[in-house]
């Protein structure tokens, strides 16, 4: 069982906005200089945002060193392409989005060891398949969705995939995926709160 940092051990973390828009970083990154404007939004969107986005990192990785890195990490991308956020009324949901695809590209970077397979001694499947009645409802359910909701909901939930990669990779709108992830959401809301 992990248990959620101490509030003062959320505190050791580096404040995210200094590490982000001072000039260590951003000499170091080659960025370009901000108007100081820009600064003080970022500065303000972070302090707003700085413990969310950690609790939401240490939620992911249940580690506090790594859940530091990752919005360090992530406040460096958000810090990156701010011009482009377009709502600030929405930073939320975005710098939670690029922690959780921060997370995911910790994973991309492992190189798994290869190994000969006559080394290996081969021993029957463990219990690391889920077989509790919740997790076969939620397959079942999942299984019974049209193929045109299953597709988009799992390459967005088990993928990481943005809605924008979704609709290049199955050929369609944005705005069609963003239609399909609804009608999928809404759909395995219905049945499980009717198995439910």
């Amino acid at each position: 069982m992990t248990t959620q940092p101490s509030q003062s051990a959320q505190i050791q973390l580096q404040h995210p906005a200094a590490a982000v828009t001072g000039r260590y970083i951003g000499a170091q990154t080659g960025a370009r200089p901000r108007p100081k404007a820009e600064q003080a939004n970022f500065t303000a969107l972070v302090e707003d945002h700085s413990k969310d986005l950690f609790r939401y990192a240490y939620r992911l990785c249940g580690n506090h060193h790594t859940a530091q890195d990752l919005v360090q990490d992530s406040l460096l991308r958000a810090w990156r392409s701010f011009g482009q956020l377009q709502d600030p009324a929405a930073s939320r949901g975005w710098l939670k989005t690029i922690v959780r695809r921060e997370n995911a590209r910790r994973f991309e970077r492992i190189q798994p060891q290869e190994t000969e397979l006559s080394d290996l001694t081969l021993v029957a499947p463990g219990k690391d398949y889920d077989t509790s009645t919740e997790a076969f409802v939620l397959r079942q359910a999942l299984q019974d969705l049209a193929p045109e909701y299953r597709e988009p909901l799992l390459l967005q939930v088990l993928h990481g995939c943005s809605q924008q990669e979704i609709a290049e990779r199955l050929g369609l709108t944005s705005a069609g995926v963003g239609t399909r992830l609804f009608r999928a959401r809404q759909k395995l809301r219905g049945a499980l709160g009717e198995l439910g």
